[in-house]
């Protein structure tokens, strides 16, 4: 079976900092696979280049057989991504974040509302649909953005600190 995320010699230098040093690694479909080690290992930056965040220095990377540097619009139709923080808008409500986001990934009207109505049962969170952010504890806040990752059913989902 192909890997579904493949990273060869993968490297990322700030100056003359390298903070991932050639790193190899594959992801197989279905495959649960986590970063260790000590804060400043280049755990977070690996993730911030799988979802474009970053350009690597060397090495390759690709996500289903796509280059992720050069076909970067498509592999992020692929990813799910729960960031580290919380960066849901708080000008929206619950139900308004959700169906804006699924306007990233060209979800037809009628299939996002499903979509959401489904995840917020999902995440436990569908009383508050029409709650703000700010109204809403840590972990319903949580909950939203792991909801908002699955909205347009990823290929891969990336979690970054999947602890918090």
């Amino acid at each position: 079976m192909t890997p579904l995320v493949v990273a060869k010699d993968l490297t990322k230098r700030f100056g003359s900092f390298t903070a991932v040093d050639h790193l190899s690694f594959d992801v197989g479909e279905a495959e649960c696979f986590g970063f260790l080690g000590p804060n400043g290992a280049g755990k977070t930056t690996t993730i911030r280049m799988l979802y474009g965040l970053c350009t690597p220095t060397e090495g390759e990377l690709s996500v289903a057989g796509l280059d992720v540097p050069t076909r970067l619009r498509e592999v992020k139709r692929l990813l799910g991504v729960i960031p580290q923080e919380n960066n849901l808008d708080p000008d929206l409500t619950v139900l308004e974040n959700l169906l804006a986001y699924a306007r990233y990934f060209d979800l037809p009207r009628e299939e996002a509302k499903r979509r959401v109505a489904e995840l917020l049962r999902f995440v436990e969170l569908d009383q508050r649909a029409d709650s703000r952010i700010e109204e809403l504890s840590f972990g319903m806040k949580r909950r939203l953005v792991i909801a908002r990752g699955l909205l347009h059913r990823p290929k891969v989902l990336v979690l970054d600190e999947p602890t918090t």
